[in-house]
């Protein structure tokens, strides 16, 4: 067994791609578990870093975005999120999802966070911002996103994760971590 705890204690074998496409690639492992005894391992890699952006006006209002989630055969509201192209700087691709989806323009952006979404099957890395400063425009979805848009007062966003009515990762993470800046004077 390996006594440095910090140090990788699985060996690979062997890789192949089994699956691929635009946005996604899976690859299995032939392992040695840490253990010294052989195993599989899949892992889902992304071909996009998550992006999620709250944005958060001069009265503490947020949007949030109501869409079917195909993997989960459910409608879920989030934070705005979209794919960022890897070579893209995430800021970027940031400003492009916020006025893709909510028509909003913002003069201030911070960095709220940066998330694995679920390490232990997918590489999958978000970062989230916060947006300020804001601009109302036209938005632009994309033609495979049915968006529902709401504008909604914070408080209740932060609510709607408490309530189990906000699932999704990045948008959790997010608004929870807004939250206690928000409480703390600090948004």
């Amino acid at each position: 067994m390996n006594e440095n705890k910090e140090q990788n204690s699985w060996k690979t074998l062997k890789s192949e791609v089994k699956f691929e496409t635009p946005w996604i690639k899976v690859t299995k492992h032939d392992v040695l578990n840490p253990a010294g005894n052989p195993g599989v391992y899949g892992v889902v890699s992304f071909k996009n870093l998550a992006i999620g952006i709250i944005p958060i006006d001069n009265r503490l209002n947020t949007w949030l975005v109501g869409q079917w989630r195909y993997p989960l055969n459910k409608y879920s509201w989030e934070i705005i999120e979209g794919g960022g192209p890897l070579g893209v700087e995430p800021l970027e691709s940031a400003k492009r999802e916020l006025k893709e989806e909510a028509g909003l323009i913002a003069k201030k952006y911070t960095e709220l966070c940066r998330i694995h979404t679920s390490n232990s099957v997918t590489d999958e890395y978000g970062i989230i911002y916060i947006a300020q400063d804001l601009e109302q425009s036209d938005a632009e979805p994309e033609e495979s996103e049915d968006l529902q848009i709401k504008k909604v007062p914070f408080q209740t966003a932060f609510q709607m994760v408490m309530d189990g009515e906000i699932t999704d990762s990045l948008s959790m993470a997010g608004i929870l971590k807004a939250k206690i800046l928000i409480d703390k004077g600090l948004i």
